[in-house]
């Protein structure tokens, strides 16, 4: 059974180095022709999703949509969960990632963003950022809904997902297509090839490139691969090393 895992393309708040997380912003035109390329890179590898998977946020939906199309194949069943959003970045959401650092200092920035289990500043219920004001998240419990998260966090709330739904979608189609974000989707790989905590935060993951897993009926992975141009995938996750190294820096993680 095939396994395709997909990052959202750029967004235009990648674009202006902004925190993402649970807010929703579009493709931007950059994003528009990964999400398209990957389609392409997929049909070319002839692998034919017979479902796909994404999170609730236009960013991850539109890239599906997008490569879908390239393929001939929006007409596949679509399942969406929130449980496939990206980090929550709590009180960082809409902050400018270079700024921050500038504010708070560099190394303090550094471990909101990528350790394992420290979260950023909570997200206070009255502010209008928070997903309670959010019509998707209206009939989630309360009690679910995050102020912040850390990967240890997005791990978590992914797991039952990935049983509960992937899982038994993996036993009905030889190919299955998730379409969701960095931080969602390095969960689902720790969990896939049993990183360790520090292994999975020095996990970069870039954007528009499926990666394609070979699985057991153990679901265990045979093999993985990422699909298309060696240079310009490194190149890719080289712009998520790069984050917050200065204003203009390539931002990819939210």
């Amino acid at each position: 059974m095939k396994l395709i895992l997909l990052r959202h393309g750029q967004s235009t708040w990648n674009l202006e180095n902004l925190f993402t997380g649970w807010h929703d912003v579009p493709l931007s035109p950059r994003g528009v022709e990964e999400a398209t390329e990957a389609g392409r890179l997929m049909k070319e590898a002839g692998l034919a999703p017979g479902v796909v998977h994404t999170s609730v946020l236009v960013r991850a939906i539109k890239t599906a949509d997008l490569a879908l199309a390239e393929m001939g194949l929006t007409w596949i069943p679509v399942r969406r969960s929130w449980r496939l959003n990206e980090r929550h970045y709590g009180a960082l959401q809409g902050l400018n990632k270079a700024q921050t650092a500038a504010k708070f200092g560099e190394d303090r920035v550094k471990v909101w963003r990528r350790s394992y289990d420290v979260r950023p500043p909570d997200l206070e219920p009255a502010d209008e950022r928070h997903p309670s004001h959010d019509p998707r998240y209206a009939s989630m419990p309360p009690e679910l809904l995050p102020r912040a998260e850390c990967l240890k966090d997005v791990v978590d709330r992914m797991l039952p997902y990935w049983y509960d739904a992937i899982v038994p979608d993996l036993l009905r189609h030889p190919c299955v297509l998730v379409s969701a974000h960095g931080n969602s989707l390095r969960a689902l790989v720790k969990h896939l090839d049993g990183l360790t905590d520090q292994q999975v935060v020095d996990l970069d993951i870039p954007t528009g490139v499926p990666r394609v897993y070979e699985l057991g009926a153990d679901f265990k992975p045979e093999s993985c691969r990422y699909l298309g141009d060696p240079r310009e995938i490194e190149r890719r996750a080289a712009a998520v090393r790069a984050q917050a190294s200065g204003p203009g820096s390539e931002s990819r993680t939210s």
